[in-house]
Protein backbone atom coordinates (compact mmCIF):
# COMPACT_ATOMS: atom_id res chain seq x y z
CA UNK A 1 0.00 0.00 0.00
CA UNK A 2 1.54 3.41 -0.80
CA UNK A 3 1.20 5.85 2.18
CA UNK A 4 1.50 9.56 0.77
CA UNK A 5 4.31 10.86 0.56
CA UNK A 6 6.13 13.60 2.94
CA UNK A 7 9.67 15.49 2.22
CA UNK A 8 12.70 13.37 3.77
CA UNK A 9 10.27 10.29 4.74
CA UNK A 10 9.84 6.81 2.54
CA UNK A 11 6.94 5.32 1.26
CA UNK A 12 8.10 1.84 1.93
CA UNK A 13 7.77 -1.14 -0.68
CA UNK A 14 6.18 -4.13 0.70
CA UNK A 15 9.49 -6.78 2.38
CA UNK A 16 11.33 -6.61 5.03
CA UNK A 17 13.49 -9.93 3.60
CA UNK A 18 17.16 -8.70 3.04
CA UNK A 19 16.75 -11.39 0.03
CA UNK A 20 14.66 -9.28 -1.75
CA UNK A 21 16.59 -6.51 -4.13
CA UNK A 22 16.31 -3.07 -2.48
CA UNK A 23 16.13 -0.11 -5.18
CA UNK A 24 15.70 3.96 -3.62
CA UNK A 25 13.56 6.09 -5.96
CA UNK A 26 13.94 9.45 -5.16
CA UNK A 27 11.59 12.59 -6.23
CA UNK A 28 11.70 16.12 -5.62
CA UNK A 29 8.38 16.88 -4.08
CA UNK A 30 5.61 14.51 -3.19
CA UNK A 31 3.56 14.45 -5.68
CA UNK A 32 6.18 12.99 -7.93
CA UNK A 33 6.85 10.05 -5.35
CA UNK A 34 2.70 9.42 -4.82
CA UNK A 35 2.97 8.87 -8.85
CA UNK A 36 5.76 6.62 -9.10
CA UNK A 37 4.46 4.91 -5.96
CA UNK A 38 1.22 4.10 -7.59
CA UNK A 39 2.49 2.61 -10.71
CA UNK A 40 4.19 0.28 -8.35
CA UNK A 41 1.12 -1.01 -7.15
CA UNK A 42 -1.11 -0.95 -10.48
CA UNK A 43 -1.74 -3.81 -12.60
CA UNK A 44 -0.81 -5.44 -15.76
CA UNK A 45 2.80 -4.75 -15.91
CA UNK A 46 4.45 -5.89 -19.09
CA UNK A 47 4.91 -9.72 -20.04
CA UNK A 48 8.41 -8.73 -21.42
CA UNK A 49 11.81 -9.16 -19.39
CA UNK A 50 12.43 -10.72 -15.70
CA UNK A 51 9.35 -11.74 -14.20
CA UNK A 52 7.51 -9.32 -12.05
CA UNK A 53 7.97 -9.86 -8.32
CA UNK A 54 5.18 -12.07 -6.31
CA UNK A 55 2.52 -9.68 -5.08
CA UNK A 56 3.73 -8.22 -1.92
CA UNK A 57 7.17 -8.52 -2.21
CA UNK A 58 9.25 -6.01 -3.95
CA UNK A 59 11.38 -4.06 -1.83
CA UNK A 60 11.56 -0.36 -3.87
CA UNK A 61 11.35 2.27 -1.62
CA UNK A 62 10.05 6.05 -3.05
CA UNK A 63 12.30 9.35 -1.30
CA UNK A 64 11.21 12.48 -1.83
CA UNK A 65 14.91 14.43 -1.47
CA UNK A 66 13.66 17.85 -1.43
CA UNK A 67 14.17 20.19 -4.71
CA UNK A 68 18.10 21.30 -6.19
CA UNK A 69 20.62 19.22 -6.24
CA UNK A 70 22.04 19.92 -2.66
CA UNK A 71 18.66 19.03 -0.76
CA UNK A 72 18.31 15.77 -2.82
CA UNK A 73 22.13 15.01 -1.91
CA UNK A 74 22.05 15.40 1.23
CA UNK A 75 18.67 13.34 1.58
CA UNK A 76 20.28 10.34 -0.40
CA UNK A 77 22.78 10.31 1.63
CA UNK A 78 21.07 9.91 4.43
CA UNK A 79 18.92 6.88 3.15
CA UNK A 80 22.20 5.07 1.84
CA UNK A 81 23.82 5.29 4.85
CA UNK A 82 21.07 4.20 7.10
CA UNK A 83 20.06 1.32 4.70
CA UNK A 84 23.85 0.31 4.54
CA UNK A 85 24.15 0.90 8.68
CA UNK A 86 21.15 -1.27 8.97
CA UNK A 87 22.43 -4.21 7.11
CA UNK A 88 20.08 -3.82 3.89
CA UNK A 89 21.80 -1.75 1.71
CA UNK A 90 20.42 -0.32 -1.71
CA UNK A 91 21.86 -1.91 -5.00
CA UNK A 92 20.53 1.07 -7.05
CA UNK A 93 19.36 4.34 -6.92
CA UNK A 94 16.79 6.16 -9.13
CA UNK A 95 16.27 10.18 -9.79
CA UNK A 96 13.18 10.19 -10.96
CA UNK A 97 10.06 13.30 -11.68
CA UNK A 98 8.67 15.60 -13.97
CA UNK A 99 11.18 18.01 -16.04
CA UNK A 100 11.28 20.50 -19.09
CA UNK A 101 12.59 18.13 -22.69
CA UNK A 102 14.36 19.26 -25.31
CA UNK A 103 12.20 20.10 -28.50
CA UNK A 104 11.88 18.00 -31.05
CA UNK A 105 13.71 15.81 -28.86
CA UNK A 106 11.91 14.89 -25.84
CA UNK A 107 8.06 16.31 -26.30
CA UNK A 108 5.83 16.69 -23.76
CA UNK A 109 4.36 13.66 -22.14
CA UNK A 110 7.36 11.58 -23.05
CA UNK A 111 10.22 10.00 -20.69
CA UNK A 112 13.45 10.45 -20.90
CA UNK A 113 16.55 7.55 -19.67
CA UNK A 114 20.11 9.67 -18.65
CA UNK A 115 22.74 8.13 -20.38
CA UNK A 116 24.48 11.20 -19.04
CA UNK A 117 23.62 13.38 -15.51
CA UNK A 118 25.51 16.69 -16.15
CA UNK A 119 25.43 19.57 -13.87
CA UNK A 120 24.85 22.15 -16.19
CA UNK A 121 25.84 25.19 -14.50
CA UNK A 122 28.39 23.97 -12.06
CA UNK A 123 31.38 26.16 -13.15
CA UNK A 124 32.12 29.77 -14.19
CA UNK A 125 31.10 32.34 -16.61
CA UNK A 126 33.73 34.17 -18.40
CA UNK A 127 34.38 37.02 -21.32
CA UNK A 128 34.39 33.61 -23.27
CA UNK A 129 31.93 31.65 -22.31
CA UNK A 130 30.98 28.98 -19.72
CA UNK A 131 33.27 26.97 -18.42
CA UNK A 132 32.61 23.57 -16.45
CA UNK A 133 33.84 22.69 -13.27
CA UNK A 134 36.62 20.46 -14.83
CA UNK A 135 38.28 23.06 -16.87
CA UNK A 136 38.73 25.29 -13.43
CA UNK A 137 40.63 21.79 -11.84
CA UNK A 138 38.07 21.60 -9.53
CA UNK A 139 35.47 18.08 -9.22
CA UNK A 140 33.16 16.63 -12.23
CA UNK A 141 30.32 18.10 -13.08
CA UNK A 142 29.29 14.73 -15.34
CA UNK A 143 28.20 11.53 -14.38
CA UNK A 144 28.04 8.95 -16.82
CA UNK A 145 25.04 6.13 -16.77
CA UNK A 146 26.28 2.22 -16.95
CA UNK A 147 24.54 1.16 -20.85
CA UNK A 148 24.26 -2.07 -18.50
CA UNK A 149 21.96 -0.12 -16.66
CA UNK A 150 19.90 2.27 -19.20
CA UNK A 151 20.03 -0.23 -22.09
CA UNK A 152 17.32 -2.68 -19.87
CA UNK A 153 15.21 0.32 -18.55
CA UNK A 154 14.93 1.79 -22.55
CA UNK A 155 14.28 -2.10 -23.60
CA UNK A 156 11.24 -2.30 -20.70
CA UNK A 157 9.81 1.05 -21.92
CA UNK A 158 9.84 0.52 -25.49
CA UNK A 159 8.38 -3.09 -24.59
CA UNK A 160 5.65 -1.42 -22.46
CA UNK A 161 5.10 1.42 -25.68
CA UNK A 162 5.67 4.35 -23.88
CA UNK A 163 7.13 7.11 -25.82
CA UNK A 164 10.55 7.78 -24.30
CA UNK A 165 14.26 8.80 -25.64
CA UNK A 166 17.78 8.23 -24.33
CA UNK A 167 19.95 11.24 -23.73
CA UNK A 168 21.58 13.93 -21.45
CA UNK A 169 19.36 14.87 -18.79
CA UNK A 170 21.21 18.17 -17.42
CA UNK A 171 20.81 19.51 -13.54
CA UNK A 172 19.88 23.12 -13.24
CA UNK A 173 19.78 25.25 -9.65
CA UNK A 174 17.84 27.83 -12.20
CA UNK A 175 15.23 26.26 -14.74
CA UNK A 176 15.77 27.47 -17.75
CA UNK A 177 12.82 30.54 -18.80
CA UNK A 178 13.88 32.22 -22.12
CA UNK A 179 14.84 30.66 -25.36
CA UNK A 180 18.64 32.36 -25.52
CA UNK A 181 19.36 30.06 -22.45
CA UNK A 182 17.48 27.07 -23.86
CA UNK A 183 20.06 27.70 -26.85
CA UNK A 184 22.67 28.57 -24.48
CA UNK A 185 22.24 24.53 -23.08
CA UNK A 186 21.90 22.73 -26.46
CA UNK A 187 24.53 24.19 -28.05
CA UNK A 188 26.50 23.46 -25.07
CA UNK A 189 25.38 19.76 -24.58
CA UNK A 190 24.22 18.53 -28.39
CA UNK A 191 23.36 15.33 -26.20
CA UNK A 192 21.01 17.12 -23.95
CA UNK A 193 17.24 15.32 -23.79
CA UNK A 194 15.97 17.04 -20.75
CA UNK A 195 16.37 19.92 -17.96
CA UNK A 196 16.00 19.32 -14.33
CA UNK A 197 17.28 20.28 -10.80
CA UNK A 198 18.23 16.74 -9.22
CA UNK A 199 19.60 14.43 -10.78
CA UNK A 200 23.63 14.93 -10.19
CA UNK A 201 22.42 15.65 -7.00
CA UNK A 202 21.47 11.80 -6.71
CA UNK A 203 24.50 10.87 -8.66
CA UNK A 204 26.52 12.25 -6.43
CA UNK A 205 25.28 10.56 -3.00
CA UNK A 206 24.70 7.17 -4.91
CA UNK A 207 28.67 7.65 -6.31
CA UNK A 208 30.18 8.43 -2.71
CA UNK A 209 28.41 5.12 -1.72
CA UNK A 210 29.87 3.15 -5.04
CA UNK A 211 26.01 2.23 -5.90
CA UNK A 212 25.04 2.90 -9.47
CA UNK A 213 22.45 5.37 -9.87
CA UNK A 214 19.63 6.10 -12.79
CA UNK A 215 17.84 9.36 -13.81
CA UNK A 216 14.16 9.11 -15.24
CA UNK A 217 12.07 11.78 -16.29
CA UNK A 218 8.81 12.54 -17.90
CA UNK A 219 8.49 15.65 -19.63
CA UNK A 220 5.83 18.14 -18.67
CA UNK A 221 7.13 21.25 -20.48
CA UNK A 222 9.30 22.55 -23.22
CA UNK A 223 12.79 24.14 -22.42
CA UNK A 224 12.84 27.76 -22.85
CA UNK A 225 10.42 30.73 -22.31
CA UNK A 226 8.45 30.22 -18.89
CA UNK A 227 4.82 29.91 -20.63
CA UNK A 228 2.61 27.87 -17.57
CA UNK A 229 -0.40 27.90 -19.77
CA UNK A 230 1.26 25.04 -22.16
CA UNK A 231 2.34 23.09 -19.33
CA UNK A 232 1.81 19.39 -18.67
CA UNK A 233 2.17 18.79 -15.00
CA UNK A 234 -0.92 16.13 -15.39
CA UNK A 235 0.45 14.32 -18.52
CA UNK A 236 3.67 14.15 -17.13
CA UNK A 237 2.50 12.15 -13.33
CA UNK A 238 0.62 10.05 -15.59
CA UNK A 239 3.63 8.55 -17.83
CA UNK A 240 5.59 8.56 -14.74
CA UNK A 241 3.01 6.25 -13.00
CA UNK A 242 3.46 4.25 -15.89
CA UNK A 243 6.78 3.88 -16.78
CA UNK A 244 7.04 2.58 -12.98
CA UNK A 245 4.59 0.12 -13.44
CA UNK A 246 6.85 -0.90 -16.55
CA UNK A 247 9.85 -0.96 -14.58
CA UNK A 248 9.49 -2.72 -11.65
CA UNK A 249 10.57 -5.88 -12.65
CA UNK A 250 13.44 -4.56 -14.49
CA UNK A 251 14.40 -2.11 -12.03
CA UNK A 252 14.55 -5.00 -9.50
CA UNK A 253 16.36 -7.07 -12.27
CA UNK A 254 19.32 -4.60 -12.52
CA UNK A 255 20.28 -5.85 -8.63
CA UNK A 256 22.43 -8.40 -7.83
CA UNK A 257 20.15 -10.67 -5.23
CA UNK A 258 16.86 -12.59 -6.58
CA UNK A 259 13.93 -10.73 -6.55
CA UNK A 260 11.34 -11.60 -4.23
Amino acid sequence: MALRAEEGILIPGTSDDPAVRRVLVVTAVAVEADSFAAGLTAPGRPPSGPPAPAPGRGRVDVLVGGVGPAAVAAATGAALTRAALGGVPYGLVVSAGIAGGFAPRAPLGSLVVADAIVAADLGAETPDGFLPVEELGFGRSVHRADPAVTGPVAAALAAAGLPHTTGTVLTVSTVTGTAARAAALAARHPGAAAEAMEGFGVAEAAAAHGVPALELRAVSNAVGPRDRAAWRIGDALTALRRAAAALEPTLCALEARPCG
